[in-house]
């Protein structure tokens, strides 16, 4: 490993908050890093849950990264459609040692043509769509396909970050972060993925996410799709 470790996240209004920030408090422990937080513009990014948070690197200024994490939001809509942000990807995807995505940020990266013929994840209730980009969907909290690492829906995240982190620097350094940051996760409840949710509650939860899935899949079907990468 390098002296410098050059990570990058990728911001945009109505980013989901712990997609950003559960990968960043993991990552930055790795020796060496360098966190970058780019974006188009050095204006405050609105999360989805109130906070803003400060970019500190345009794309124009941004050097080669060795980490590109796309974290996802229901601003993904627009990031998808976005040239600026969909050709940033696609020069930092040649070099980067790691292209990676949190929740639905797996479709930025698959319009930016980075999907194609890749084995991926993203959030469980979005997950079939992943092969509208020619990916190959799977299954998982985290999925890797060579340099492409995607973690799952929100919290998935942390478990993407540490698989990072083992990869890249070691299993012993690994578990010193785990255990700096008493990631030892026991849920008071056990509803955190749809096979261990009861029906009510799954019916629920898709009646909260079917007007944005409605709006999301028309977004798809007028979407131009890229060239792969």
């Amino acid at each position: 490993m390098s002296k410098s470790f050059k990570i990058g996240f990728l911001l945009f209004d109505n980013i989901t908050q712990l997609d950003f920030t559960g990968p960043l408090q993991v990552l930055s422990r790795i020796p060496g890093a360098k966190v970058h937080l780019v974006a188009a513009t050095t204006d405050p990014v609105q999360t989805d849950c109130g906070p803003f948070i400060l970019p500190d690197t345009l794309f124009a200024d941004c050097p080669q990264l060795d980490l590109i994490c796309v974290p996802g939001g229901f601003g993904v809509d627009a990031a998808m459609q976005d040239k600026e942000v969909l050709d940033f990807l696609r020069e930092q995807a040649w070099k980067a040692q790691y292209v990676t995505s949190v929740c639905t940020g797996a479709f930025i990266l698959g319009a930016a043509g980075l999907l194609q013929g890749r084995k991926a994840t993203t959030h469980w209730r979005y997950h079939e769509h992943l092969a509208h980009f020619g990916a190959i969907p799977e299954k998982d909290r985290v999925v890797r396909d060579g340099r492409l690492f995607t973690g799952g829906g929100v919290t998935a995240g942390i478990d993407f970050a540490f698989t990072i982190v083992r990869d890249l620097a070691g299993e012993t350094l690994a578990e010193a972060v785990q255990l700096g940051l008493e990631y030892d996760p026991h849920p008071p409840i056990l509803s955190g993925s749809p096979d261990l949710a009861s029906p009510a509650v799954r019916e629920a939860v898709e009646q909260r996410f079917g007007p944005r899935l409605a709006a999301f899949e028309t977004l798809l079907d007028d979407l131009d799709l890229p060239e792969p990468v």
